[in-house]
This record gives structure tokens, C-alpha cells and sequence, in this order.
């Protein structure tokens, strides 16, 4: 007998909360460290002001062990570095990523003609067989995202499969899979978003414009909206439409510690990696 489909729905939402990182940068973020119904998801910051002085002074050079990053820009344009000798630039609606493995030091810097910002940085955790493997990097252009539009229905398919109505794209950032997938998705006024996915997923979706409809109330921007277990994701908005950057993955299910920069498995490698670092030792694996 086949089981029904049951839809998902949101649990929870989780407002982002201003605050600060880098040399001041000006940010609102949703902390996520160790909830499970989120994993491998471990914080999702926005970065956005018209004012340059809020952001100017970036992220200067920083470690990182045992998780990864994804920045995605819709406006400005952020120039990174790191020990293993990239150099890159992303513009509007490109996606940068780094695993940092077993350790690398990176900076993130506004490019000198970007006067307003808007992207995000997304971190994602590694599982302990990957956590010391070699740090990698990748840039991908606006131009390589495949996009399609159906129904009120707009979505930009960054890591994944993905589709809307009857188009299916999959997204260029396999590094990701088969942990997690990504996409960034715009709803019109009252629109509605459905699709399968896997039921051994977590689901969520980080709200930046307008608003999302559910339970009876709009949940405004920014902030996380969770979805209950199900194969079915049904999204809707409100009457001023929304924007979100919609995410699934397979949950990892091993304990998560975190140190600033540094998440491992344990108190005991986050002591490891902060030793190392002092000792000039932390790129040497």
C-alpha cells in the first residue's frame, strides 16, 4: 500500500538578530550550532547595507577547521584569499565555496568599487570522516546558476535538484551533495511553492524579503523558517510576495562543538586546533 504524502510544514521560525563580525561588519544572523532539526545547517548570516562604512573594513585573515562556507552575493562584490593560494572574486548572484578541511586561513574583503552590499555567508558542517581532509575552493559565476520561472514561481537552483511545475534543473555546486542542496526561490503576492523531498531530510528556508505565510500569521524577513517531517514541501507567501533561500540536507547526527571559527567533534580536537594555531603548526596536515 503506498503512504500518503504529508505535506511539511513550518514548526518554527527563528528571527536573525543583528550583530557584528570580522572588523565590525554590520550583519544579522541566525545562530545554529548543534540543533538537530536544522543539521547539517550551522548558522546563516546576511550581510546588507548601502553604506560602505558598515562593511568596509570586511574580514580580515581568519582560520577555519572542520566545516565549510557558502557565500552567495546579490549585490556588491567580495574579493577572497587564503593559504592555498586562491585569489577570487564574487559579483552579483555568484556563489563562492570553501570546505576548510583540515584547516585554512582565508579573508574576505569588499572589492573597491562595491559602495552597497547584499549576500550572505552560509556555514555547513562537515562529518567527522571529513573534517581533516584537504581544504578546496570554488567560484561560480551568476551565469552558470540555472533559473526558471512558472506560476508566480521563480527559483535559482545553486546546489541539488530542484523543480517547478514541470522544469527540473539541478544546481552546478555538487561539492555540497550529498549533505545539502540549495536554492533561491521568489514567491509572488499569494503564490505557492510545492515540491518533493526526501523524507530523511531537514528542511528549512531563510526568509530575506517579504514574508511567509503560515498557521494563520505572516512571518516576516529575515529569519529561519523550519519545516516538519514529510515528503512533500509546500511553501506560500503572503500578500507582499517573499524571497528565501531554501535548503535541504541530510542530517550528519554526530555531536557538534564549536570554538569561533573551529567546529569539530570534540572539546579535546577544538583545543587541538586552537593549540596548533598558536604554534604556527594549524596548515601543516
Amino acid at each position: 500500500m503506498l503512504k500518503p504524502l504529508s505535506n511539511r510544514t513550518i514548526t518554527s521560525f527563528n528571527p536573525a538578530h543583528p550583530t557584528t563580525d570580522g572588523a565590525g561588519v554590520a550583519i544579522k544572523r541566525v545562530a545554529l550550532m548543534g540543533v538537530g532539526s536544522v543539521d547539517p545547517v550551522l548558522m546563516i548570516d546576511e550581510l546588507k547595507s548601502p553604506y560602505r562604512e558598515d562593511f568596509q573594513a570586511g574580514f580580515p585573515p581568519h582560520p577555519h577547521r572542520g566545516m565549510q562556507t557558502l557565500t552567495y552575493m546579490l549585490a556588491g562584490g567580495i574579493a577572497h584569499e587564503d593559504s592555498m593560494g586562491n585569489r577570487g572574486e564574487i559579483r552579483e548572484g555568484g556563489v563562492q565555496w570553501m570546505s576548510a578541511g583540515s584547516g585554512v586561513i582565508h579573508s574576505e574583503m569588499p572589492t573597491q568599487d562595491t559602495t552597497g552590499l547584499h549576500g550572505f555567508q552560509l556555514w555547513f558542517n562537515l562529518p567527522a570522516s571529513l573534517k581533516m581532509s584537504a581544504p578546496r575552493y570554488r567560484d561560480i559565476t551568476s551565469s552558470e546558476l540555472p533559473s526558471v520561472s512558472a506560476n508566480d514561481v521563480s527559483l535559482i537552483a545553486i546546489a541539488g535538484v530542484w523543480s517547478v511545475g514541470e522544469k527540473s534543473l539541478q544546481g552546478p555546486l555538487h561539492e555540497l551533495s550529498p549533505i545539502a542542496q540549495m536554492a533561491d526561490l521568489q514567491l509572488a503576492p499569494d503564490a505557492e511553492y510545492v515540491c518533493d523531498v526526501p523524507t530523511t531530510t531537514n528542511t528549512m528556508a531563510f526568509a530575506f524579503e517579504g514574508s511567509l505565510h503560515a498557521n494563520a500569521q505572516d512571518l516576516r524577513s529575515p529569519g529561519l523558517a523550519v519545516f516538519e517531517a514529510g515528503n512533500s514541501l509546500v511553501i506560500r507567501a503572503s500578500k507582499e510576495g517573499a524571497r528565501c533561500l531554501l535548503l535541504t540536507g541530510e542530517p550528519i547526527g554526530e555531536p557538534v562543538v564549536q570554538y569561533g571559527p573551529f567546529v569539530m567533534n570534540t572539546r579535546e580536537e577544538i583545543e587541538t586546533a586552537l593549540n596548533e594555531y598558536r604554534l604556527g603548526t594549524f596548515l601543516k596536515h
